[in-house]
């Protein structure tokens, strides 16, 4: 049985400040100390960001969709390039390798604030003094 004392937290706009790289409660401080690692604490409303638990799951989305879209791209630049397999393979290394690390913070940060906003990993619990 839930609490009626803990508060309600709106997933979609947790998701969506996590995407823009941002404090899922707070939509100001930044999500990240450096690439992909998460910061301890917001430096802007002190959230602790410390409990999330992404471990492997962005950079299985992240293959997932980039994946696809290498797909795509391939029967896309098949037809137009068709006399250079090597023209091809240059570009799609370097387009798939581009598109991994803009989308990877990103996705982990999406991930980040879905646990906070279902209060997973211990988000959902209030410290004790």
């Amino acid at each position: 049985m839930i609490a009626m004392s803990e508060e309600i937290r709106d997933t979609k706009p947790a998701v969506l400040r996590g995407f823009r790289l941002r404090c899922p409660a707070c939509g100001e401080g930044k999500l990240f100390a450096r690439y992909l690692k998460v910061a301890p604490n917001c430096p802007h409303c002190g959230e602790d960001l410390h409990h999330q638990r992404a471990d492997d799951g962005p950079a299985y989305l992240t293959i997932l969709v980039v994946g696809h879209i290498m797909g795509f791209a391939l029967h896309g630049l098949s037809g137009y390039l068709m006399e250079s397999p090597l023209l091809i393979a240059i570009l799609l290394c370097a387009l798939a390798t581009v598109m991994s690390l803009m989308m990877l913070p990103r996705i982990k940060g999406m991930l980040v604030g879905y646990q906070w906003a279902t209060g997973m990993h211990g988000f959902g619990q209030r410290p004790t003094i």
